[in-house]
């Protein structure tokens, strides 16, 4: 049995849905927002690089390393930031974190 488009475009999905569960399910910790929202991009390059390969062209895996990178920089200023927030409000709790209303 070989693996073929259907698989890995089904794979794709269900981590897609996933993440979009983990995000509904969970709005109070936000680490667990971040991690989801991760679980979306890579979900979406699994997707990239399926088509990609199936087409024979390196424009979708060349995507997906830009994505990699923005996705990259994107965790550590959301890490950055949330470890500040936790410095001064002692929590990551989603309903107490006001600070950034304009």
């Amino acid at each position: 049995m070989s693996l073929t488009l259907g698989h890995f475009l089904s794979l794709g999905a269900i981590l897609f849905a996933l993440s979009v569960v983990g995000i509904y399910l969970n709005r109070k910790n936000l680490i667990v927002l971040l991690m989801a929202i991760e679980l979306m991009l890579l979900a979406v390059n699994m997707n990239f690089v399926a088509f990609a390969h199936y087409l024979g062209d390196l424009n979708g895996q060349i995507f997906v390393f830009f994505v990699l990178t923005v996705a990259a920089a994107e965790s550590a200023i959301g890490l950055a930031i949330l470890v500040l927030l936790f410095r001064n409000k002692s929590s990551i709790n989603v309903d107490e974190l006001n600070s950034l209303k304009g």
